[in-house]
């Protein structure tokens, strides 16, 4: 048996607070960035300290404030600091907590943040040094390797009429992806459905060229007016799938396939 040994820490960051507002001749040559992770909650760990690299009590003082910015420089995060600090440990201690559903549709890439204090009596703000040489914006990584998620979906919205009139209207085709899905080879198709009253067929072919005229039945759902959103399971190894639907009312406005 191989033994992996894995670490628990705190992820934790130093801030500058020039609140007496002296001069100092201490600049940090490095200030590391903060990496998070798509697809977890991320809790990190602040400490504020002074010019002189003394802890500064925040508690019952301030009010930790926090915002994160992608790099359109759009606002992603805006919310209070959790102050950690007691009154004979963690001076100047606070976290603040990425969430899972804060960054669902942030890819990855860079962001920045900003944190300043709020005085909870004057409600004066003191913005703290996050990055090197006092740069007041900080620098986190979204990385998403740990958790990449579930493959996109591929939506099907195009709709042709086999025959003139015979109301019978027929999809694009989609790539199957026969390379990858081997053993169950589960496909998933989600029909968004507006009072639609008929048939929706999955054909599929094992012919490499998408224009052929060989396609098989793989699954049937008959629509009615009360359904809005369906999910239908089906299994086989295909070159390329289509839908084809016959309604008598409503409309079938999109389906989104994952194979």
């Amino acid at each position: 048996m191989q033994l992996v040994p894995k670490y628990l820490l705190n992820n934790s960051v130093s801030l500058i607070a020039n609140l007496a507002g002296e001069v100092t001749e201490y600049r940090p040559v490095y200030t590391r960035d903060i990496n998070v992770v798509r697809g977890i909650d991320n809790a990190i760990q602040f400490n504020v300290l002074n010019a002189d690299q003394k802890a500064v009590s925040i508690l019952n003082t301030y009010t930790p404030k926090f915002k994160l910015y992608d790099e359109n420089n759009r606002l992603l995060v805006e919310r209070d600091g959790t102050i950690i600090e007691t009154a004979t440990t963690k001076k100047g201690h606070f976290t603040i907590t990425i969430t899972e559903n804060d960054l669902l549709n942030v890819p990855a890439q860079y962001l920045s943040y900003s944190i300043f204090l709020e005085n909870d009596s004057t409600n004066e703000k003191t913005l703290l040094s996050s990055g090197t040489n006092f740069n007041n914006r900080g620098t986190m990584k979204v990385q998403s390797e740990e958790f990449p998620g579930p493959l996109a979906s591929v939506s099907v919205t195009t709709f042709t009429e086999d025959n003139p009139s015979s109301g019978i209207f027929i999809s694009s085709s989609v790539d199957a992806q026969p390379a990858i899905n081997g053993n169950s080879a589960l496909h998933t198709a989600a029909y968004y459905l507006d009072s639609a009253v008929g048939t929706i067929i999955v054909q599929g072919t094992l012919d490499t060229n998408a224009g052929t005229s060989n396609w098989s039945d793989l699954d049937t759902f008959t629509a009615s007016a009360s359904d809005s959103l369906v999910y239908r399971n089906f299994n086989g190894v295909f070159s390329h799938i289509r839908f084809k639907h016959t309604l008598t009312s409503g409309s079938l406005s999109k389906i989104l396939v994952r194979n």
